[in-house]
């Protein structure tokens, strides 16, 4: 839930260290952060990534490159020099395919790397020996130490669908209400078939994705849904989860974009879709069923940039969510979208700094202006020149070369150290007239440890100094991700002139509360 309650001045110790030693302040900008531990926002549910599209065949890549990669992605191991070897998330999101990828060229999909399989024969039998590869990666995540996973559908399977296809034609939803039972049996089938052949449970059951937008450009699996329809397909799978002693949890409904979440926008019958389907009395009701959980998912494309805008409709956003007891909002997909107002195009592959800070603002927006609950990337492979992966890959489905991009670890310094439970707090930056462009800092604690994420846009270093009221914080490590740096550790020791940020960074700082 958002505080709207006054800031009062904090009359706190000041709490002041040095990144590396040695170093003198000089001429360098000094920036003063309050810290109110006492004042808390939402918890933190996870970090997460999908493994759409690339998985399917990068998890049939030889095992030593496939398991570098799974590292970098699940590991919380720590290497020689301090640095983490991954970014840990704490969330892998799981396609589950509609069936696109046995037609073949008849899938109308026409790059077979956006085609899925599906456990569903034609002939109403089940393989779960297909998506391998896809397998590969929730055993591979599980062993690694993640706990949370979700199966997500963009469309029902094929055998389901009015036209044969896992994309619709003329932008008209692609199932009929009286196959919403089969969908659902299906789905619950699934969660038990994936459980049984990987040892991993699905968590969550997201079963529609961006239902907004039309599907029929048969560029990848999608199905379109209005309010209703969504309503009518999620309580006939609260029903066969019922029946079947399915644990998962419902998460819905995948907004295209977060506007549609509290208002009725440009698509009718597709907006307002925190009060349509949480709020007690409406006709599409749902939040009192069993399975449903207590979440609204959106995602944050087309509303980052300009920052005014983006800042707005996340206000917005919160004060809806938080008007629903008990209701979270979770950013469940993104990757750097259309021109973002001139600031950063999606198109062209970009593994350095820009695109990462870039990410790292939108990031920090959603956490503490939509209070964001989970925050997960779209896909975290990606062969494309485009703006949507974390690491990169060769389009090649059997082997080839790996790309690690710094946007895989500015997420980091929020995943790796943001864990779930862990609370946002206070945090207000201060006397910032010396700098150009403002840091952007957010604060955490779980328990006894501390974590903070500062970003500087700036193109000059930045000392800063932390205030924390009435509490004693031992401040332990910094991770920095910059131009040159990959979430590199460095040791605080010591409590001399302030924090050192370096230029274009995003720098996640740790610490122990007394």
């Amino acid at each position: 839930m958002r505080l709207n309650t006054n800031i009062k001045k904090v009359i706190s110790s000041m709490v002041l260290f040095v990144l590396y030693s040695g170093f003198a302040r000089g001429q360098d900008s000094v920036v003063s952060v309050n810290i109110d531990l006492a004042k808390t926002y939402q918890h933190i549910d996870n970090f997460g990534a999908s493994d759409a599209w690339s998985c399917q065949f990068i998890g049939k890549w030889p095992d030593g490159k496939k398991n570098k990669i799974a590292d970098l992605l699940f590991s919380d191991d720590t290497l020689a020099n301090g640095s983490p070897r991954g970014i840990a998330l704490s969330l892998w999101r799981f396609n589950i395919g509609a069936g696109s990828a046995a037609q073949g060229a008849q899938s109308g999909i026409k790059d077979e790397w956006r085609r899925a399989e599906s456990f569903l024969n034609a002939d109403g039998s089940y393989d779960w020996r297909k998506q391998a590869g896809q397998v590969w990666f929730l055993k591979a995540a599980k062993a690694r130490g993640l706990k949370q996973f979700l199966g997500f559908a963009n469309s029902p399977p094929i055998e389901f669908t009015l036209n044969g296809k896992a994309y619709t034609s003329g932008s008209k939803t692609n199932i009929e209400p009286g196959q919403y039972a089969a969908f659902a049996n299906y789905i619950s089938k699934v969660v038990k078939g994936v459980e049984r052949v990987s040892k991993v449970k699905l968590n969550y059951i997201s079963p529609l994705n961006e239902p907004q937008w039309s599907w029929s450009d048969a560029t990848q699996e999608g199905c379109p849904y209005n309010n209703t329809e969504i309503a009518g397909l999620a309580r006939s799978i609260d029903s066969a989860f019922v029946k079947d002693h399915i644990q998962s949890h419902i998460l819905l409904a995948e907004a295209g974009s977060i506007q549609y979440l509290f208002k009725a926008g440009d698509r009718p019958g597709k907006g307002n879709q925190v009060n349509d389907f949480f709020k007690p009395g409406s006709p599409n009701y749902i939040g009192n069923l069993q399975s449903v959980s207590k979440i609204v998912a959106g995602h944050s494309y087309f509303t980052t940039s300009p920052a005014t805008t983006a800042i707005q409709m996340r206000h917005v956003l919160a004060d809806s969510v938080a008007a629903i007891p008990g209701l979270n909002f979770w950013q469940s997909e993104y990757c750097i979208l259309g021109d973002n107002a001139g600031e950063i195009n999606g198109s062209k592959r970009d593994l350095g700094i820009d695109a990462a800070l870039y990410l790292a603002k939108v990031i920090h927006t959603d956490l503490t202006t939509a209070n964001a609950a989970a925050w997960q990337w779209w896909t975290a492979i990606s062969a494309y020149d485009y703006k949507d992966g974390l690491i990169y890959v060769d389009k090649n489905k059997t082997d080839g070369n790996y790309y690690p991009s710094k946007m895989l670890w500015a997420l980091g310094n929020y995943s790796r150290f943001v864990r779930p439970g862990a609370i946002r707090v206070y945090a207000a930056v201060t006397n910032q007239k010396a700098i150009n462009k403002p840091l952007l800092v957010s604060a955490f604690k779980n328990g006894k440890n501390f974590t903070a994420v500062i970003i500087n846009n700036n193109t000059d270093k930045v000392w800063v100094s932390l205030n924390t009221s009435d509490a004693k914080l031992v401040l332990t490590k910094s991770y920095t991700t910059s131009s040159t740096e990959e979430l590199k550790a460095e040791k605080i020791t010591g409590a001399k002139n302030g924090i050192l940020v370096a230029p274009g960074s995003v720098t996640t700082i740790t610490g122990i509360l007394k």
